[in-house]
């Protein structure tokens, strides 16, 4: 008869035991012999089975850290590397690429330095310094009517000058004559403020020779101190500061700003973001405000 052959042959396809593996998804049964009428044996299929273990998920806590730590760290990084390449060339095209007749490529590469840029990229920079590039400032204002000073250094000067309107628009700005007359060149030297008390920064400003020290903050919110002086007189600042055992973070020429300008916090939060647009802009080297904190 069919139907007791049916089931012999069933019975020789199927394994004698089905082996049970650690880990693992259990197999579908096999359907019945009462059943293989309805699933006949030439249309069965084997059940592959899916094996489930932490070794699946190796790596990806490893992943994260590379994508949410390593990965912002590299790219602030390279932008950090990218701006220091820039300051060499405006440095070289102002003063020659010679450290020692150029106090200003001097101080920028000892910053270079202290932050660990590779040689490679330096010397790329300097001798980039020879490609046709032009430099500006722009001039402008921001929310709450700050001022800002834009340095820019490109070779395309109708992009650029799209880009700023363009930004500025965007953010609560635009473009305004006459703001540069509320800044002054000047030499600034910058120090860590952790350890250092205001009388006894007054008490260095006038041992190494500055005419004023300012307080401010880095962009991890640590303490800083600016001691301002005379642009031909920075070098002597930093030198008398260093013999006094202070640690240089940096020196260097910059915009001081003659009066400041207060915000309030929603106002603040509109310049912030709207100066970390313009300082990730390619083009710009740097951005100097006169914006104080609304106390």
């Amino acid at each position: 008869m069919a139907g007791p052959a049916l089931i012999r042959a069933f019975r020789t396809l199927r394994p004698a035991t089905l082996a049970v593996v650690s880990g693992r998804l259990p197999v579908q049964p096999v359907p019945s012999p009462t059943s293989c009428a309805l699933f006949p044996v030439w249309r069965t299929c084997r059940v592959r089975t899916l094996q489930v273990c932490s070794a699946l998920y190796a790596g990806h806590n490893k992943w994260s850290k590379v994508k949410h730590i390593k990965g912002p760290k590299d790219e602030a990084r390279a932008k950090m590397f990218m701006k220091f390449g820039m300051l060499i060339r405006i440095a070289v095209k102002e003063g020659g690429s010679n450290p020692d007749l150029n106090l200003n490529l001097a101080q920028i590469l000892e910053q270079c330095r202290s932050k660990n840029m590779p040689k490679a990229s330096v010397d790329a920079a300097i001798k980039s310094a020879a490609k046709p590039t032009s430099q500006h400032m722009f001039e402008a204002r921001g929310p709450g009517g700050c001022l800002l000073l834009i340095e820019v250094l490109t070779d395309n000067n109708s992009r650029t000058n799209q880009d700023m309107k363009r930004m500025l628009a965007r953010n609560g700005g635009m473009l305004s004559d006459g703001a540069r007359h509320n800044f002054n060149r000047r030499g600034v030297v910058v120090v860590p403020g952790q350890n250092i008390t205001a009388e006894r920064a007054l008490e260095l400003a006038i041992e190494a020779g500055a005419e004023d020290v300012q307080e401010a903050e880095d962009e991890e919110e640590k303490p800083l101190l600016k001691f301002i002086c005379d642009m031909t007189d920075l070098n002597k600042v930093r030198t008398s500061l260093k013999e006094l055992g202070i640690q240089i973070t940096s020196a260097g020429l910059e915009f001081v700003p003659r009066n400041y300008t207060s915000l309030d916090q929603d106002q603040m939060e509109s310049a912030s973001t709207l100066i970390e647009i313009l300082t990730d802009c390619p083009d710009v080297v740097r951005v100097w405000d006169n914006i104080q904190a609304d106390s």
